[in-house]
């Protein structure tokens, strides 16, 4: 096994992320450190892979539960592989493909309507006449028709 011996610092340097965001992700059980005797973090060199699923997850949308999952499923203490990112975007894709058909469509829609079904909308003539979409709940109950999470 490595050895435990490189500080938060030098983890945060050459991550890209803050002190305090290596504090949040290992407080979610997202990486891990050990304590030195001087009871400082001390990380092994396979954090900066699993930060980087971690970073690349997020842009994507994937909440930190999700990545926590995810980041369960691998073995300790060693570096995510390819074929670990590649089975763990698997897991993604279909969240993704949905994202981006819902701000499709909310692009499509964004010169007219986005098909909110607000108070201020009631009588839209092309997406909600009589705001039947206000019977449906509130919020963009039009686009969210089509089962596209949030």
């Amino acid at each position: 096994m490595a050895a435990a011996n490189w500080s938060v610092g030098k983890i945060a340097q050459r991550s890209g992320v803050r002190v305090s965001t290596l504090h949040f992700y290992e407080a979610k059980g997202l990486i891990a450190s050990q304590r030195n005797a001087g009871n400082q973090r001390r990380y092994t060199a396979d954090v900066l892979r699993r930060i980087a699923v971690i970073k690349a997850a997020q842009r994507l949308g994937v909440s930190l539960e999700e990545i926590g999952q995810a980041l369960a499923s691998l073995p300790d203490a060693r570096a995510p592989t390819q074929a670990d990112w590649e089975r763990l975007s698997a897991r993604w894709r279909g969240q993704l493909d949905a994202r981006i058909a819902y701000l499709t469509r909310l692009r499509d829609s964004l010169t007219g309507c986005i098909g909110c079904g607000c108070l201020s909308m009631k009588t839209c003539p092309l997406y909600n006449p009589d705001d039947v979409a206000g019977e449906s709940g509130a919020g963009p109950v039009i686009l969210d028709r089509e089962g596209v999470p949030n």
